[in-house]
């Protein structure tokens, strides 16, 4: 199964270990799922990381070098504007572009579009369940 994991889910697998979004990530890892990322989702993961959690530019590095080796990295060719918050496009443009199935999200507004040109939108535990993996 081929995944974009929002942003919110790379935030918690990598600063809250033990939970859902830690599970998540450790599928890709483990290669049960093929995880697709675009370079501006990886630039918002690391600023949020910076801003929120004070990370040190040496641990920014290595998440940026963690999750370009974990994921197929993809080149949106399209510019979205279906949802009004900016991010919540990168997500849309990325699972396009990568030819994703799913997309994992916490994200309202996100969530409530519900499915965008045959891509699911859905929560982690509804992911996980899905997989047999739920936490």
């Amino acid at each position: 199964m081929k995944a974009v994991y929002d942003t919110n889910i790379f935030i918690s697998a990598l600063t809250l270990p033990g939970g859902s979004a830690e599970t998540a990530l450790a599928l890709a890892v483990e290669g049960r799922v093929q995880l697709v990322i675009s370079k501006p989702i990886i630039h918002e993961v690391l600023e949020v990381l910076a801003r929120k959690f004070s990370r040190e530019p040496e641990e920014l590095a290595r998440v940026a070098v963690f999750l370009a080796d974990l994921a197929q990295i993809v080149e949106p060719k399209r510019r979205l504007k279906v949802l009004r918050d900016d991010p919540d496009n990168r997500m849309l443009e990325c699972a396009q572009a990568g030819g994703a199935d799913v997309i994992v999200s916490g994200d309202k507004a996100m969530l409530a579009l519900g499915e965008y040109r045959s891509i699911r939108i859905m929560i982690l535990r509804a992911f996980l369940t899905s997989l047999g993996d739920a936490a």
